[in-house]
């Protein structure tokens, strides 16, 4: 936080640090239109400081060195989120460079926390929401994909599936492992967690995968834009769903409640049959949908005594989405036009999590982008090891961020 305020600082703007917890605090500056500041037309640029943990000896190179090797810049945070922030840093500060004459403010909010609890965003909403309220925003969760060394589309986020953890909790007697029992917890939690793992949960889709779905359909090879255009048609929709999810598992997370198993964890010793077993479950529900409906089919699925479900409490809550033809998504239409010739400009429901949430839940218009041009691959390395962004696709992503916003803010 404090070295991003001394950026702004030597730029001559003046920048607000707020700690809200030991060591951790918010970023904010303003760029005014005019005298009387006018909250409903403001844009806030939001990202996120903190990242999530790595295991370095799975990583080719130091994952916090900012290490930039043959034009690619290595790190944990290049794609999620220190990436996008650095490139709204950059448009807010090309802003004030280039003394455009604005129409409407632009806040920058750089928050932590967003990768645990969200006790970054809430802060700055309930402790100072007057100092970052705007009616639209622009952070993180969309993709700009490339195909064939050019990019296919861009897609923005109007919506956001809701992470929530599950334990699976199998219990039985203890015992001499010399002595198998048919109701070792061990074993009832494998089952339970195999039936899960091989569970195709409804495809439900909603207005914004919908409108994905139907506009990426012209763009796509013929075989998958068939299906996409049949998830409209009641008596193939589960055909195409089907088609749909296991040509891209990305697909099929925007179709569907997902659950994937992320820990397991038994015993006390390797001559001991534990009286418990757990599980960890990662569901991600679609806007909407009901958790303890959703644990009462797991329990009809799995079907045992021995196991029972306990979920943690949701941090966060399901949210409107954001409008489809609202002065900024249009920003964005004309800025593929520009940036990226020949690209489709898609509004997408995002399978992870993001702080838009609670902004759509403060009647803000806010869209997720991930604006870098990056194949699934690359894309696909965030969270995982060896994450890293080409500096061609940085400079890129802010280009395209800096049309967008200053589209929708000059005063014309």
């Amino acid at each position: 936080a404090k070295y991003l305020a001394g950026i702004l600082e030597k730029e001559g703007i003046t920048p607000e640090v707020i700690e809200y917890a030991p060591g951790r605090g918010i970023v904010i500056a303003h760029l005014r239109a005019g005298a009387v500041p006018d909250p409903a037309r403001a844009l806030l640029l939001v990202g996120h400081t903190d990242v999530v943990g790595v295991d370095r000896a799975r990583w080719k190179e130091d994952p916090f060195a900012g290490l930039i090797q043959d034009g690619t810049l290595w790190g944990r945070g290049t794609v999620d989120d220190k990436g996008p922030l650095i490139i709204n840093l950059a448009v807010f500060i090309a802003l004030k460079r280039g003394s455009v004459r604005l129409d409407r403010d632009v806040i920058f909010l750089a928050e932590g926390g967003e990768e645990t609890s969200g006790d970054g965003i809430d802060f700055a909403i309930d402790k100072h929401w007057n100092k970052i309220a705007a009616g639209f925003a622009i952070n993180e969760g969309g993709r700009t994909i490339v195909r064939d060394g050019k990019v296919f589309y861009v897609g923005v986020q109007a919506s956001e599936k809701i992470s929530v953890n599950v334990a699976v909790i199998a219990t039985g007697p203890s015992g001499h492992a010399s002595i198998p029992r048919k109701d070792n917890a061990v074993v009832h939690l494998a089952a339970a967690i195999a039936k899960i793992g091989a569970w195709e949960t409804p495809a439900k889709p909603n207005t914004v995968t919908r409108r994905y779905f139907e506009q990426l359909a012209p763009i796509e090879d013929p075989e998958n834009g068939k299906w996409m255009r049949a998830l409209e048609q009641p008596e193939r929709m589960v055909q195409a769903a089907r088609h749909l999810s296991e040509a891209n598992p990305v697909w099929s997370s925007m179709l569907r409640n997902s659950i994937s198993p992320t820990i397991l964890a038994a015993g006390v010793g390797k001559n001991v049959i534990p009286a418990e077993a757990r599980a960890n479950l990662n569901i991600r529900l679609l806007p909407g949908e009901s958790l303890p409906e959703f644990i009462e089919e797991l329990k009809k699925l799995v079907d045992d005594p021995q196991i029972r479900f306990e979920a943690e409490p949701i941090t966060r809550q399901p949210a409107p989405p954001s409008l489809l033809d609202s002065d900024l998504f249009h920003s964005f239409e004309r800025a593929t036009h520009i940036v990226f010739p020949g690209a489709a400009t898609l509004p997408m429901m995002s399978t992870w999590a993001t702080d838009s949430a609670y902004l759509r839940l403060r009647n803000v218009q806010c869209y997720g982008l991930v604006p870098m041009p990056l194949t699934e691959e690359e894309i696909g390395r965030m969270h995982a090891e060896d994450e890293r962004v080409p500096l061609a696709a940085l400079r890129k992503g802010l280009e395209y961020v800096y049309v967008s916003v200053e589209d929708f803010v000059r005063a014309k």
